[in-house]
């Protein structure tokens, strides 16, 4: 009778609980729910009172606190190009997201948290440790590209070639994938944090005026672009003047704005291409058919993908849901863990430390 009990108990406890998969961005971190989809996308901040310890703030609110909080109050990023710069703020913020989720879906067993592909060990383990202290039973990690390529709908345990360009916050993630595997991928630590930090150095440069970072994001989101534009466009900057540190106001164009990140593009340009010249010449051709899936943030920067395509002379096509296909992908691979023995193969080898 009493083994009748906890089977039934194990069996409503199995039926009630949700799996998790976590896209722990530099920028923002989504979380995918078991048969919900993604039910969280908040910016990966976290505000602290240095003088306690304690946490103020976490996600949007905190966002909300950049650049405006008092001396005693910081608000920072724990995650910088791609990986935990603060272990402990880290934690917090994913004891905040967990909670958050779990208050509305009651229960939480397995996560799986998609990485860069370049990440080493000691951050490997980093975020496996974080993911455990915040109240989760299992642990994964899955790469990031891997991740967008299930996110994206690509065949990826096809024996044919799929490539995937995520370009991130902190990272920019390039791979060709075949068979259920990464068979060539390149990560470099160069993407939307970097397009903002190349646009407020130039309106520092050319109009001697600092600005924030929440304030070159915008610019690039309202007026920035990869390839040149049918209309041009221009957008009013405020902030502080370096000479007198007053107050100040500057008119800049969508062709200055593209001038300004044109280095840092030509990164990710160059990392596609290198990808590309590394990849078994077979796959290289099925790359050449199916075209280049490009995912994350930096997808929706304007022509982008006509650069990259003019670059490589490889069709190029943007995800469905680019902002979403790394959490959707690790979604889809925690929910066919328990079913499927090959991607349960895959996040084991994957998660050992």
């Amino acid at each position: 009778m009493a083994s009748h009990k906890a089977g039934m108990f194990s069996g409503f406890m199995s039926r009630f609980s949700r799996d998790i998969g976590i896209d722990l961005g530099t920028a923002n971190t989504l979380v995918h729910v078991g048969g919900m989809g993604v039910v969280l996308n908040e910016p990966s901040v976290i505000a602290i009172n240095k003088d306690t310890g304690e946490v103020l703030a976490v996600g949007e609110e905190a966002k909300r606190m950049l650049g405006r909080t008092p001396g005693h109050i910081v608000a920072s990023r724990p995650l910088r190009d791609g990986v935990i710069a603060d272990y402990e703020q880290t934690e917090e913020m994913l004891k905040y997201f967990i909670g958050k989720v779990s208050h509305r879906f009651l229960l939480r067993r397995t996560v799986v948290v998609g990485i860069p592909s370049g990440v080493t060990e000691v951050e490997r383990r980093a975020v496996l440790e974080a993911a455990a202290k915040a109240g989760t039973t299992k642990q994964y990690v899955i790469e990031e590209p891997m991740a967008a390529a299930f996110g994206a709908g690509l065949p990826v345990d096809e024996p044919s070639g799929s490539m995937i360009v995520d370009i991130g916050g902190g990272t920019t993630e390039v791979a060709v994938i075949s068979l259920g595997g990464i068979v060539h991928s390149r990560s470099i630590r160069i993407a939307g944090d970097e397009l903002d930090e190349a646009i407020s150095s130039y309106v520092k440069r050319a109009y001697n005026l600092f600005i924030g970072e929440k304030t070159a994001e915008n610019c690039k989101i309202q007026i920035g672009s990869a390839y040149p534009l049918a209309q041009e466009l221009e957008l009013t900057l405020k902030g502080r003047d370096l000479v007198s540190g007053l107050p100040r106001s500057a008119t800049v164009t969508s062709e200055e704005i593209r001038m300004a990140i044109q280095e840092p593009l030509a990164a990710i340009v160059d990392a596609v291409k290198l990808t590309l010249e590394a990849t078994p010449p077979e796959l290289a051709a099925d790359a050449m058919d199916r075209g280049i899936m490009l995912a994350g943030g930096g997808a929706l920067l304007r022509g982008i993908d006509r650069l990259i395509q003019k670059e490589t002379m490889v069709p190029v096509h943007i995800a469905d849901e680019p902002l979403n296909c790394v959490a959707i992908g690790t979604g889809m691979v925690v929910e066919a863990l328990h079913e499927n023995p090959v991607i349960r193969k895959m996040l084991e080898k994957s998660s050992r430390p």
